[in-house]
């Protein structure tokens, strides 16, 4: 997007890409479907030192701006929950229409070149790769984080800051699925697969409603990965198995109703039913009649059931996370045209810096907007 930006400019632009073939992180993403934007995109959405960083670059180029871009070009696309946009045939499609833009704009790309060295000189920077010696005015920095090392990710954005002078907060994977204990591994043995509409919550009280799923190492899914990014080591996270079902109402229903029937096959009307002989094995709920049941067990699976407590062993990492948390500071940059205060002509953009977005296409739309904000001003 900055390359393409740029080039309509007028500017001699030249992309320098490590990757066999471009764009190697959108072909993987939305499962292959690329949710390439989120209509509800603002910086409210994102996670950063200064949340008013990611405004001027969101409001200047906003998710209906790259939806009329991939409309011009034919886009098949359908909308998800949420706001979620996703290709209909492959990401393919939002990466041929990058490279089409970037070749009606003149852009240069040399794909399988690893930088060596980034050096000023008099007129600008010097660019060492493994295949050529570049001399530019203008050098951005579109590095990405450290998410999924298989596809080349690596460092280099933090020390190119770092060997300027700027600031490069901590990082750490985030849109991530979580690993438990052991203790909790044996509990949940057996339950892979099973997912559940919930709410869940970390302990500074941010809250997203949508689906866990279990998986053979942890918990996964949309609202695991979500809550990844607010979480920290040693705390836990409380779930809400039923957000939509005030349980404690329905068992004294059901009581009335159903007096003779075990709690356990009614439990299994509204959780999987896996789940439940899961919490009954290991004695987390009783396996009585409805008439058995006495106020104080209610008031008990209310709130077991409502306030369910994982306390994560960690997350499976930068190979599997979506995203990368903090990176170069924002503070150490122009919120309007991603240039270092402290490095003239040297710009930031995207993953590698310190703004990280909800999952749901979130991260697409912030490499867009500050893609043609830095594309504007090089």
């Amino acid at each position: 997007m900055a390359a393409a930006t740029a080039g309509y400019r007028g500017r001699t632009v030249t992309v320098v890409d490590m990757g066999k073939k471009p764009g190697r992180k959108i072909l993987i993403s939305g499962g292959g479907r690329c949710n390439f934007t989120n209509e509800n995109a603002k910086a409210e959405n994102y996670l950063c030192h200064n949340p008013h960083f990611a405004k001027s670059a969101l409001s200047r180029y906003s998710a209906q701006d790259f939806i009329d871009l991939v409309d011009r070009h034919g886009l098949n696309y359908h909308h998800k929950t949420l706001g979620q946009l996703f290709c209909d045939h492959g990401a393919q499609d939002i990466v041929d229409i990058l490279l089409t833009e970037c070749e009606w704009a003149g852009v240069n790309i040399a794909l399988r070149s690893e930088v060596l060295s980034v050096n000023k000189n008099a007129t600008g920077y010097e660019v060492i790769t493994s295949n050529e010696r570049y001399q530019c005015e203008s050098l951005v920095v579109a590095s990405g984080g450290l998410t999924m090392p298989k596809l080349g990710a690596s460092p280099i954005g933090y020390k190119i800051a770092e060997q300027f002078g700027l600031n490069v907060l901590p990082t750490m994977a985030a849109l991530v699925p979580f690993t438990l204990h052991e203790h909790d591994k044996q509990r949940f043995d057996g339950l892979s697969g099973i997912s559940i509409a919930t709410e869940v919550s970390s302990e500074d009280g941010t809250r997203f409603k949508e689906n866990i799923l279990f998986t053979h190492r942890g918990l996964s899914g949309p609202a695991i990965l979500q809550i990844s990014s607010f979480w920290r080591s040693g705390q836990a996270v409380t779930i809400n198995l039923l957000p939509e079902t005030p349980i404690t109402e329905l068992i004294r229903q059901w009581r009335e109703l159903h007096g003779q029937k075990s709690l356990k096959n009614m439990l299994s009307t509204v959780l999987p039913k896996r789940f439940i002989d899961s919490l009954i094995k290991h004695k987390h709920i009783s396996d009585k009649t409805l008439n058995q049941i006495s106020n104080d067990d209610v008031s008990y699976l209310g709130q077991y059931l409502h306030q369910w407590q994982i306390k994560p062993n960690g997350t499976e990492g930068y190979r599997t996370a979506e995203v990368t948390l903090g990176g170069v500071d924002t503070d150490e940059l122009s919120s309007k045209t991603f240039e270092a205060k402290k490095a003239q002509g040297l710009y930031f953009i995207g993953e590698v810096i310190d703004v990280t977005g909800w999952l749901g296409g979130y991260n697409f739309q912030f490499a867009w907007s500050s893609g043609v904000a830095c594309g504007q001003a090089v």
